[in-house]
């Protein structure tokens, strides 16, 4: 893979996406029958009995998986419902915002996980199996697919610090297309493409309107890329890869435009999570202050960028930092405007652990809505303590943006 990958989930990561008050965020020893989150859906899950079985059929959202355990050789397969209604919202983050946490569960869980071990750089020359998933993995429609399993699936770990969740799991005998994958043509074009980098992949893919959900799955499962050094990518890396790779493209136009010019208030509240934002008219800046549980009055995590942008990983929001700049850089690229821009990311005691997109997903929706507009950043920051539950000055003080911008004159007042 050419570009830096993500590095994998931190134990701090971990622990912040899974807070939990059975397992503590060790999301190992995370089970349907104890999580306290999911007493309804235990209730539910024990009625499905085609999910009992060790030959499925059904209609594939298109999903597939690729594990981050025992890297560089990893687990991957297809996630396949055995139902063959219309899936397609089974793996479509970009859809899900608003929709009830229970509903999200619901179907992600019903989604059996096939597990094949297989090296990364088999990418380059599958086997069946892994041929039968990448094949898949490109389709953009759901496609029906049987599964052959050597045992009855289990659930073991749905949740991870990145990817959504995935329903019970067993080893791959077999797997086949019951049909032909409906691929876009510059999918087909961009995959055929062996000498084109995989960054230029990811780029092409999303200027051509591909949905990201499915330029993630595609990369993850080893199609992009110079042919000699295709690898499979690890499903949690490969989000925050593309999130970073779309994010500094965008970055090299944002920077090119003149501000904006007035302070502009976003937010969005969905699936137990607020994202806030505050954009300045200043030079680009960004700036993610996570806040978990508002009633325990918590100091916010917080990573922040300038100009030109930052050289290491944002090890305080990990994953939540990428997906959250790149809604603020492509709002700004929409209006060729620059601005310095500040999120404020809060999680409630109700969240259940589905997934880094939620962040970037309630930012999409926040900057859809008509913006607050305001003269001066003191009336902006206060329409933003309106907005969350942490008290102001908690976001204030952990800041570097904020005082930055507190500190700029603007040219009116050397008038």
């Amino acid at each position: 893979m050419e570009p830096e990958e993500a590095p994998p989930a931190t134990l701090a990561e971990v622990r912040r996406e899974m807070s939990c008050r059975v397992c503590h965020g060790d999301w190992k020893a995370c089970r349907l029958a104890t999580c306290p989150y999911l007493a309804d859906v235990r209730e539910w899950f024990q009625r499905q009995e085609p999910l009992a079985s060790t030959n499925l059929f059904g209609a594939s959202p298109p999903s597939a998986f690729v594990g981050s355990w025992g890297y560089p050789k990893v687990l991957a397969g297809p996630l396949v419902p055995p139902i063959r209604e219309d899936t397609s919202m089974m793996d479509a983050p970009e859809q899900w915002v608003d929709r009830d946490v229970w509903d999200i569960l619901r179907f992600r869980l019903t989604l059996v996980r096939g597990k094949a071990p297989r090296r990364v750089i088999d990418a380059r020359s599958p086997d069946p199996i892994l041929r039968t998933v990448q094949e898949g993995a490109m389709s953009a429609r759901p496609i029906d697919t049987e599964l052959w399993l050597w045992k009855k699936p289990q659930l073991e770990s749905p949740f991870s610090a990145r990817a959504s969740p995935t329903g019970p799991s067993a080893d791959i005998r077999k797997v086949s297309l019951a049909e032909n994958p409906k691929v876009p043509r510059r999918v087909d074009y961009v995959v055929d493409d062996t000498d084109l980098r995989a960054v230029e992949g990811v780029a092409d893919l999303y200027a051509h309107g591909v949905a990201q959900s499915h330029i993630t799955r595609v990369f993850s499962v080893g199609l992009l890329g110079m042919g000699k050094r295709r690898t499979l990518v690890p499903t949690e890396w490969s989000i925050t890869a593309v999130d970073d790779i779309l994010g500094k493209r965008l970055m090299e136009k944002v920077r090119a435009y003149p501000w904006i010019g007035e302070f502009r208030v976003f937010s969005h509240t969905g699936v137990e999570n607020t994202v806030a934002v505050l954009l300045a008219p200043s030079a680009w800046a960004y700036e993610g202050l996570e806040a978990w549980f508002p009633e325990t009055n918590p100091v916010p995590a917080h990573d922040h960028e300038f100009f030109h942008g930052r050289k290491d990983y944002p090890r305080q929001l990990e994953g939540a930092y990428h997906a959250v700049r790149l809604p603020i850089l492509e709002y700004l690229e929409k209006e060729r405007r620059q601005a310095a821009a500040v999120a404020f990311l809060e999680v409630y005691r109700e969240w259940i652990p589905l997934g880094v997109w939620r962040f970037r997903e309630l930012a999409r929706a926040a900057l859809a809505k008509p913006p607050e507009k305001f003269p001066t950043l003191a009336e902006a920051l206060a329409a933003m303590g309106r907005r969350v539950r942490v008290r102001l000055q908690n976001w204030t003080r952990q800041s570097v943006v904020i005082p930055y911008l507190k500190g700029q004159r603007r040219i009116e007042q050397y008038a």
